[in-house]
């Protein structure tokens, strides 16, 4: 009786785990990440640096964005941005030091302060690039329409920009100074900075 009683004990046991555990050997559903990967590409030419940063900031992709400027993790060079002249008597955030973790406050304010389906939109003209050492300086002149938040108007923020760009030790190419500069009477991108770094 006792060798019955084990024998049934085995057996529902063995039943009871294939019911329970039938999934345990089968491969599930990966898991979707916290913001879609986009259409950023490793950055083996500087010209993947400016495709990057153009489609991510389409794309509304704060991790894409940051992945084109220089992070002091990968590289001796840490970020920098040098804000086109006036904005900084008004926003004197943009002169104390602008870092990463600036860009990344200031992206993601003008991401959520924009509807999902306003699209951000940067056209760079007249691109120039300069090999000086082991750094491409790349300068172009930009205009960059940000849809106004819950409006149908577009701000249109103008001027030159001038890109250092290096490889860092992963040997993807980044952004490690970004120089804005004023061009015109139209608002520039250190103004946007300033108006979204809060």
């Amino acid at each position: 009786m006792k060798t019955k009683l084990k024998i049934f004990t085995v057996i529902i046991g063995f039943f009871s785990l294939q019911i329970v555990g039938c999934d345990l050997l089968n491969v599930r559903e990966g898991e979707k990440p916290d913001q879609p990967r986009g259409t950023f590409q490793y950055a083996v030419t500087y010209e993947d640096v400016i495709t990057n940063l153009t489609n991510s900031i389409k794309e509304k992709n704060t991790q894409n964005y940051l992945a084109c400027l220089a992070d002091s993790s990968y590289s001796k060079i840490s970020f920098s941005f040098i804000p086109s002249a006036g904005s900084s008597s008004i926003y004197p955030a943009l002169i104390d030091n602008w870092s990463r973790n600036n860009e990344e406050q200031y992206f993601k304010n003008m991401t959520i302060r924009t509807s999902q389906d306003q699209q951000l939109n940067l056209l760079v003209k007249e691109a120039q690039a300069v090999y000086q050492g082991d750094t491409v300086v790349y300068s172009a002149k930009y205009s960059f329409l940000v849809p106004v938040f819950a409006s149908l108007e577009t701000n249109i923020f103008q001027g030159e920009l001038k890109f250092k760009i290096i490889r860092d030790s992963r040997f993807g190419w980044t952004i490690f100074n970004w120089q804005d500069i004023k061009n015109s009477e139209s608002p520039t991108w250190s103004e946007l900075k300033g108006q979204f770094n809060y």
